[in-house]
């Protein structure tokens, strides 16, 4: 995989600078099929999201519909048109999850964090979003916060979860300075 920038990473790198190396990615991968799903991957971990002016540029070098390329990142919940947070939390609402108090543990993340589903947080650190089932259904309610699995989830626990991550970038912040 090219070595690419994430847009969480502070870095110094201009989105004009981004979609130039995203111009050599997309050369590299032109007529290859199978293109779009890595493609779109690639992008979204440069971008944090996939902006439509990315999506357009995409759809114009693999020589693709733009109905296509929007198809794709609607139909996968893994990719997003709007900026994400830091951290990533996603409640599963699978089956085994849902029985268990998933439903409650994601109306918990709601209240706490004071937004929906789809929604980031004012100071861009969380977005809440709903997973299907993350395969750890005899340790429900699980959730993910970005690669980070919590089990057995609780809704008294919720603040308590938030604030570890929020004192790892408070941490984060101190060190830089």
């Amino acid at each position: 995989m090219p070595d690419v920038r994430c847009c969480n990473c502070q870095s110094e790198i201009s989105e004009e600078d981004m979609l130039k190396q995203l111009d050599g990615i997309l050369d590299d991968y032109k007529g290859i099929n199978g293109a779009l799903i890595p493609v779109l991957q690639i992008a979204q971990n440069m971008f944090g999201y996939l902006p439509e002016a990315v999506l357009k540029r995409i759809s114009l070098i693999l020589n693709k519909p733009y109905s296509e390329v929007a198809g794709v990142v609607s139909f996968y919940s893994f990719f997003s048109t709007v900026p994400r947070g830091k951290y990533l939390v996603r409640v599963c609402l699978g089956t085994a999850c849902y029985v268990r108090g998933g439903k409650d543990v994601l109306d918990s993340f709601k209240k706490e964090l004071k937004i929906d589903v789809g929604q980031t947080t004012e100071d861009k650190l969380f977005s809440l979003d709903v997973g299907r089932c993350f395969g750890a259904c005899g340790l429900a309610p699980v959730i993910m916060v970005n690669d980070d699995v919590h089990q057995r989830v609780k809704t008294v626990k919720i603040g308590e979860l938030l604030d570890a991550y929020r004192n790892k970038e408070n941490e984060t912040e101190k060190e830089a300075n």
